[in-house]
């Protein structure tokens, strides 16, 4: 008996979450707003070469906002915490006109000596897929002061003898 009320409460639960409702074309759920916005940038990578050790890493992506609609930039985030993304307009806004150019400010902690690749990843309203900066270089490691090297000492025990 218990099998039978098992199978009957599988069988009902899966006829109850198999039917949805379908909403009528045109209604709200079924269209989506297409949005005509897009971004070109004069290059999506940067080569910092070969720098000082804290030297200044501040560099810019530069683009432009294409299509018929206004681009707007939800989110810039960079691979770690060495990469700092900013994107905002003078006026705070995040939204681009078609046709306005716009900057992608990035700025590398220069502090970490060695070679480096880092991404910055954007979120807009362009496209569903997020599109992908790069930064790269080397910071060279900062010379060596010779005068902070202990020094050894030719004096003392056990090499003095009288």
């Amino acid at each position: 008996m218990k099998k039978i009320f098992l199978t009957l409460f599988l069988c009902s639960s899966f006829f109850i979450s198999s039917a949805q409702s379908t909403a009528p074309a045109g209604s709200a759920q079924t269209q989506e707003k297409s949005v005509n916005a897009g971004i070109e940038f004069e290059s999506k990578v940067i080569d910092y070469g070969v720098i000082e050790h804290n030297s200044n890493g501040d560099r810019e992506f530069k683009f432009k906002s294409t299509g018929t609609d206004p681009l707007i930039i939800k989110s810039a985030k960079g691979s770690c915490g060495c990469t700092v993304p900013t994107w905002r307009k003078a006026d705070g806004s995040a939204t681009w006109q078609p046709g306005e150019d716009g900057t992608i400010g990035v700025k590398y902690a220069t502090n970490r000596v060695g070679k480096f690749t880092k991404t910055i990843t954007l979120s807009t309203n362009a496209d569903k897929r997020p599109v992908i900066l790069t930064i790269k270089g080397e910071v060279k490691a900062p010379p060596k002061d010779e005068g902070a090297m202990p020094v050894k000492k030719n004096t003392g025990s056990p090499l003095e003898r009288n």
